[in-house]
């Protein structure tokens, strides 16, 4: 879950490289570091623990003079987040230097040969222990540089993404990747190389994304990709999709508010081109590709995690509703260990806001090993889910920089319902009338949601009178059953106030036991299907002594006796309704949050896209 971003070419490579690492950030920021190679093939090091201003603190007025250079943002596995345990790494003899995503399973025992050989480590790390075994394999081989490190990834159990560079080949960068993500920047007379395509933006459009198993040689302004076993390969570039602006936060003080407020046009970029009124059906290429094999699978099963396990879960409702197909939601941790029952009637989605989740990586793997169709929804143009599925859809929510996810949340339930809709339209489930009406109701969210969003200062007053509290519960039946879930995990990853969501009827059965007159409760009561019901939970609440936050529909004026405080969201179809009433809770936790004093958009321990086990 580290950033990496490195530079070989004719510009100063320092500012770039900060600049890069600022903008990975999101992936980890427990401590940060460059490495810098100059014509006369002097390698200067500087890392701190801390985030990337910290770094650039602690470099001051350094010498920073180089066209060749790599950096780091770290999210810490192996050894504690400090100055010894920061990246780039050293070989022995200082020679080489490494920068890494992932982790090294086999660390332990290829750490002690080393040590046998008479290696010394100055660090608690995995990443040391490879960039040292690449100096052994270089010292006793006759080899080049690019061939001890293939040979030295031949001995790697384990996931990486690893940029490595040689004092004494300072127009020379070798970059790596296994289970981690690797871009490669294309530009003129230079090169880049990130764990993203954000640091790239800037410079060039042109990117290559890496497979696994290859290696990027990048030889003054030549690019070479080869296998690890020295197969040759074709660099496939494709143009990145998003602009510079979609990675700044434009005017907003955090990248969490600016991707709340981008939701009306993230779910509108989402069903764009996809919806067709006039003649009552969905166009999703990905979904016609197994038209027929929809028709007549026994069971969809739908793998995510975080947030994406949220959205699954309004996906199961979705397509048992929508399409009457049997579907179960798996966390993809737990899948992939299970030992599943799976088999080539099953279509499995995949569900990934980055594209690069190992537990779902793994799951879609085991998925495909056992003959089921796996399809993917993914934001990310290019990333390793997409290129790893049989099909999939993207969601077009742009770049998400906050590390809470948001707009990728309501992005992946909107591709879900138009997926739904397509296999029920195509297992004939769904009638050309109901067809339409979900269609024009699809089209008026963009605007529900601009309405919804003008309640911010209303709820910025409910957070700070909530802010102090020790504990939330988040209730909710059906469709608001996953939106209670995502606004409990929202509060509790920004704020870290303790928060739990639950169905409301499982209230009864151990939860009502923790309500008392310290215990704020919101409750996603919206006049649907199930509204007497949450009412009735609504009172079991009152009666004792909870404090009540309601989310309701436009015009119920019977809970406003009932509760505390009162959200007002507009009327909409029931399917819809996580896409609408999920805006106030993350607001909600927002607004906690920052008055709290915590760090919105990098909170404490998480990284946006979880790339390790």
């Amino acid at each position: 879950m580290c950033g990496i971003v490195a530079y070989i070419g004719h510009r100063e490579a320092c500012p770039i490289i900060l600049k890069g690492l600022k903008r990975l950030e999101y992936r980890g920021y427990d401590s940060a570091g460059v490495a810098l190679l100059d014509d006369h093939k002097a390698l200067k090091v500087y890392k701190k623990t801390g985030k990337v201003a910290d770094l650039e603190q602690e470099i001051g007025n350094k010498d920073t003079h180089a066209h060749t250079g790599m950096g780091h943002t770290r999210w810490a596995t192996h050894g504690a987040p400090n100055d010894k345990n920061a990246h780039p790494h050293l070989s022995g003899n200082g020679e080489f230097a490494i920068i890494h995503n992932g982790i090294i399973e086999n660390y332990a025992s290829l750490k002690a040969m080393l040590i046998q050989k008479g290696h010394h480590f100055s660090s608690e790390t995995d990443t040391e222990v490879l960039i040292h075994l690449i100096e052994e394999v270089y010292q006793h081989n006759d080899v080049s540089f690019e061939e001890a490190v293939r040979m030295s990834l031949t001995q790697v159990i384990g996931a990486y993404a690893i940029v490595i560079l040689s004092k004494s080949n300072p127009n020379y960068l070798i970059g790596a990747k296994k289970g981690s993500p690797m871009v490669i920047g294309v530009g003129k007379g230079e090169h880049f190389i990130a764990s993203d395509a954000t640091p790239i933006v800037e410079y060039t459009r042109n990117v290559v994304y890496l497979n696994d198993g290859e290696v990027a040689i990048i030889d003054g302004d030549q690019l070479t990709i080869k296998t690890i076993d020295n197969t040759l390969k074709t660099p496939f570039i494709t143009e990145i999709e998003f602009n510079l602006e979609n990675i700044e936060k434009g005017g907003y003080e955090h990248f969490m508010l600016k991707e709340i407020f981008e939701q009306p046009k993230s779910i509108l970029d989402s069903f764009r081109g996809r919806i067709h009124l006039k003649e009552g059906h969905i166009s999703m290429a990905g979904v016609n590709k197994f038209e027929d094999k929809l028709k007549n699978i026994d069971r969809i099963i739908v793998i995510g995690c975080g947030t994406s396990w949220h959205a699954g879960l309004v996906g199961e409702y979705l397509l048992e509703d929508l399409a009457r197909i049997p579907v179960e939601v798996e966390y993809a941790s737990e899948f992939r260990y299970r030992n599943p029952v799976i088999g080539e009637k099953d279509f499995v989605i995949a569900i990934s806001q980055s594209g690069e989740t190992a537990d779902t990586l793994a799951a879609i793997e085991l998925a495909k090993s056992k003959g089921a169709t796996v399809f993917g929804v993914c934001n990310v143009v290019g990333s390793s889910i997409p290129r790893a599925t049989h099909a999939g859809a993207y969601t077009h929510a742009g770049p998400e920089i906050g590390v809470a996810s948001t707009k990728a949340f309501t992005a992946q339930v909107t591709a879900l319902i138009l997926i739904a809709l397509s296999v029920a339209q195509k297992k004939g489930t769904i009638s050309n009338e109901r067809m339409r009406e979900i269609l024009n109701e699809m089209e008026t969210i963009p605007a529900k949601i601009e309405a919804v969003l003008q309640t911010d200062e209303l709820i910025k007053s409910l957070a700070n009178r909530y802010k102090d509290a020790k504990n939330f519960l988040f209730l909710g039946r059906g469709y608001g059953f996953p939106v209670a879930l995502e606004g409990a995990l929202k509060l509790k990853e920004i704020s870290y106030i303790h928060a739990e969501g639950y169905p409301a009827a499982e209230m009864k059965h151990g939860p009502i036991a923790l309500i008392d007159e310290e215990m704020p409760v919101v409750v996603i009561a919206t006049q649907h299907s199930n509204y007497e019901k949450v009412v009735s939970n609504i009172q079991e609440v009152k009666a004792r002594k909870g404090k009540i936050i309601v989310v309701a529909t436009e015009g119920d004026e019977e809970l406003k006796h009932m509760a505390d405080h009162v959200i007002y969201i507009p009327a909409c179809e029931e399917i819809m309704l996580p896409l609408i009433a999920t805006i106030p809770l993350q607001l909600l936790s927002y607004h906690i949050a920052v008055l709290r004093g915590c760090n919105v958009d990098q909170p404490r321990n998480l990284a946006k896209s979880v790339t390790v086990e």
